[in-house]
């Protein structure tokens, strides 16, 4: 992995769930709104015990045993609470005036993430999220665009598409998983650690860490000071 240096940067690529918005998983939000629990799951997901598509229709079964059908328009109100995270919409839209590509690579649920994404005006972004049937309920199961653990495999056809090479591309996770964003000599900020293997994750890659949530504290690695 490229170290932070001089180099100029052309395109930032950031996670959405506990890096643009202040909250830890959009699937998390639709947990806590069912009163549902799936960290079980989460853990053996994490330690690739099960596929993404299987951890998000073990996700959709405890939504669908508390309420079924579960019309689209539920689903859009458990995000209304959701906020961004400090210093996201000043970030990005510096960003932008710089001339920089921004994009948002999310295994995060797709009709949340696309609101951030218009919400910020990215130029760019990719998100898990849900089938729908002909009545606009939700199927039993996901859409899998992307795996969590291989988002470089995304970020590598975003470098392509739009002729960036590594050393031009930052990315921005809270996850170890989102270690996974990092290709060949491009480089990657922790920020906002989303658990303590999170944290020892970063400190083990030896990347830059911003335990704080402030977006705008990423300003001196991003070029913008």
């Amino acid at each position: 992995m490229g170290k932070f240096s001089d180099s100029e940067v052309k395109c930032v690529i950031f996670d959405c769930d506990g890096v643009l918005v202040d909250s830890v998983s959009s699937w998390k939000t639709l947990h806590d709104h069912f009163g549902t629990d799936n960290s079980l799951n989460l853990k053996r997901f994490i330690k690739g015990e099960l596929t993404d598509v299987e951890f998000m229709s073990s996700d959709i079964k405890m939504w669908k045993d508390k309420q079924d059908p579960i019309p689209r328009d539920v689903l859009f109100r458990a995000y209304s609470g959701v906020k961004l995270m400090e210093g996201a919409r000043e970030l990005v839209a510096e960003l932008k005036d710089k001339g920089i590509f921004v994009a948002i690579v999310s295994a995060g649920v797709d009709i949340f993430v696309s609101s951030i994404a218009a919400m910020l005006k990215v130029d760019d972004w990719i998100a898990n999220g849900f089938k729908f049937n002909d009545d606009e309920t939700l199927s039993d199961e996901g859409i899998c665009r992307l795996h969590a653990s291989k988002k470089d495999v995304v970020i590598r056809k975003l470098m392509s598409m739009h002729n960036f090479s590594p050393e031009d591309c930052v990315s921005i996770g809270d996850s170890e998983m989102d270690l996974s964003m990092i290709v060949d000599e491009s480089r990657f900020i922790g920020f906002n650690p989303s658990r303590e293997s999170s944290l020892r994750a970063f400190e083990s890659a030896g990347v830059p860490i911003i335990k704080e949530k402030d977006l705008m504290l990423l300003k001196p690695y991003l070029g913008l000071e």
